[in-house]
């Protein structure tokens, strides 16, 4: 439950600095949007699967950051990278967007994908650790 709670705040975070990393990296591009797009939905409905994705990918790693011995934010950090070089490849079939073989569009995604997993890490470590057994003294 916390993974999917983090998941979600970061995914919402992520999504609202948005214009921000635009305007620094120079290329407008938004994952909301792009969501959105094959589908012919407006932008909330982008939204709402980008925040799904979010808190599916937090429950996910949840699971597997328990059974790694690193701080929070270490953790998020190299899940978010990993997924983002996972599944950079991918945006070769995007169609209508010019993501793939864009330099700036991959370093903006590298910076999104941190950000997501940082945030995701540290909240996702605050919240196990409040909803963890409280330790009898000994």
């Amino acid at each position: 439950m916390s993974g999917a709670a983090a998941g979600a705040v970061a995914a919402t975070a992520w999504a609202l600095q948005e214009p921000i990393d635009q305007k620094l990296f120079g290329f407008r591009y938004s994952d909301p949007e792009l969501l959105a797009k094959p589908f012919k939905a407006p932008l909330a409905v982008g939204w709402g699967m980008h925040v799904a994705n979010g808190a599916v990918f937090g429950a996910v790693y949840s699971v597997v950051a328990a059974q790694v011995p690193a701080p929070g934010p270490l953790k998020g950090a190299a899940a978010g990278m990993a997924e983002h070089l996972a599944t950079w490849p991918l945006t070769r079939f995007v169609p209508r967007v010019n993501l793939y073989g864009n330099r700036r569009a991959f370093w903006q995604a590298v910076w999104r994908h941190l950000l997501f997993g940082v945030l995701l890490g540290t909240l996702e470590e605050r919240l196990s650790e409040s909803y963890a057994e409280p330790k009898l003294p000994a």
